[in-house]
């Protein structure tokens, strides 16, 4: 793929990524509020109030589950703080080397390089709107990437507007680098939100 002729909005990027994230929510709302109002609906209809009891649990289950994600997996604020602080740099190159399935979302990890160099660093991807699945037009080319390698940063899919959020996959390694970078870098880093690990799986136990 050949450089887009510019950069995308930023405005559009967050809007259709945010749009995402409430087509996310929207429907697990739903199935908590039905699961919720069913004991009412069958007392009322049958006064036989025993039997469904179960989905009031099953209500709060859905709600909970959808607090952690929402909490864990969805990198919306900080993506956006990204794009505010740093300017967005073209890509030439997308290579993703695996997938995990991880209760915060699908975790990708990818490769953002310019051809001709090398030494690309392993960065950890994650969708800034929650949805699992691998923006297909990164295959054909390149993305545009905000941000400090070291620390993270916000790839953007031309085409798709798909918006990830990225961290070095080995965050230790890059430890000393940016320990040692100057006042400003690490300014930027802590305007944007990535001077820490921002990707935590969230410990979830289950009682059988």
């Amino acid at each position: 793929m050949n450089k887009p002729s510019e950069a995308p909005d930023i405005a559009q990027v967050l809007e259709h990524n945010r749009t995402l994230l409430y087509r996310h929510i929207a429907p697990r709302l739903v199935l908590a509020l039905m699961l919720s109002a069913v004991p009412f609906v069958a007392h009322v209809v049958s006064r036989e109030a025993d039997l469904p009891a179960f989905y009031a649990p099953a209500a709060v289950l859905v709600l909970i589950f959808l607090v952690l994600r929402l909490r864990h997996g969805s990198r919306f604020k900080v993506c956006e703080k990204v794009l505010h602080t740093y300017p967005l740099e073209y890509r030439t190159r997308v290579s993703k080397k695996d997938t995990e399935w991880k209760y915060l979302g699908d975790v990708h990890t990818v490769r953002l390089s310019v051809r001709g160099q090398h030494g690309a660093p392993s960065l950890r991807a994650i969708n800034a709107s929650t949805v699992r699945r691998w923006p297909k037009e990164a295959e054909e080319g390149g993305a545009w990437f905000a941000g400090d390698l070291a620390f993270g940063g916000v790839m953007i899919v031309p085409g798709s507007n798909d918006m990830l959020f990225v961290q070095p996959a080995d965050w230790e390694k890059y430890k000393q680098e940016r320990a040692q970078a100057d006042p400003q870098r690490r300014a930027l880093a802590e305007r944007a939100g990535i001077s820490g690990l921002l990707e935590k799986e969230p410990n979830i136990v289950v009682y059988g």
